[in-house]
């Protein structure tokens, strides 16, 4: 089993451009998973894991195989001085595991569509890493069939994304397109549209979405595009009673969806 213990190492410094440069990520299409739960997550979600590098001063590569038995191909198995690890690592947290992994394609014509009433998350040109996590774990906690980010300003591989989903991106349908692109695919699959906009709008809560729906968040500084507006079935508002008329996109997309799961319990 190979040991690395500089930080000069080759490996090390491909990890850290991997970690830190997108177009690193999309050449050579591998990304860095940090963290054993996110990990199972990626194993879980049939991700190909190509090695696996840990702390020996924190974990053992007995633990590590035990945990990666479900693989088809075991991954390499890298044992790291605890400088190296910490140089790497982001998070103290981790339990002393980092992987290199294979990333996908997530294109929509391979997204399934595992039900006549899907329940599908959309947001159009989310930008901050965290927010799309947070829509991430908001999807996950609501069972829906999908999110979808149309016109992406940044790879699903981004590690604040990963470590914001805490994992979930690994488990949940997920695809990215154009705007055009997934408004076309939302109409050929006969899906509502249903976009948070403050113009033309009524209360969300006065909507049925037990039946195929879309729920389009967009961002808190410019709204959903003309677009989106123009094709939305319905425009919906999230009532506000303070001095703001915006939240948090995650927040927002929180109370959008759980009103859906809400009127959906009782089918």
């Amino acid at each position: 089993m190979k040991t690395i213990s500089s930080v000069q190492n080759p490996l090390v410094k491909q990890i850290i451009q991997l970690k830190e440069k997108s177009r690193a990520r999309k050449s050579s299409g591998l990304f860095i998973i940090e963290g054993r739960r996110e990990l199972s997550l990626a194993i879980k979600g049939g991700y190909i894991i190509r090695s696996v590098l840990f702390d020996d001063t924190i974990c053992t590569a007995e633990t590590i195989r035990e945990q990666c038995t479900g693989l088809q191909t075991p991954p390499e198995l890298i044992a790291l001085s605890g400088d190296v690890y910490r140089k790497l690592a982001y998070r103290e947290t981790t339990e002393g595991t980092l992987a290199i992994a294979e990333g996908r394609e997530h294109h929509l014509d391979a997204l399934p569509m595992p039900r006549k009433n899907p329940l599908i998350l959309v947001a159009e040109a989310p930008e901050k890493p965290g927010n799309i996590g947070a829509l991430l774990r908001t999807a996950d906690a609501a069972d829906a069939d999908a999110v979808i980010i149309a016109n992406p300003k940044t790879d699903l591989y981004n590690p604040n994304i990963i470590r914001s989903s805490v994992g979930c991106l690994f488990t949940r349908n997920i695809a990215t397109g154009t705007t055009a692109e997934v408004i076309a695919f939302l109409r050929k699959h006969d899906v509502g549209i249903y976009g948070a906009a403050l113009t033309a709008s009524v209360p969300y809560h006065t909507c049925d979405y037990t039946g195929a729906t879309a729920l389009i968040v967009g961002t808190e500084a410019t709204g959903l595009s003309a677009a989106w507006l123009d094709n939305s079935d319905q425009n919906i508002i999230i009532p506000m009673q303070g001095e703001i008329d915006s939240m948090n996109v995650s927040v927002s997309a929180a109370i959008l969806i759980f009103e859906a799961k809400r009127q959906r319990q009782f089918l």
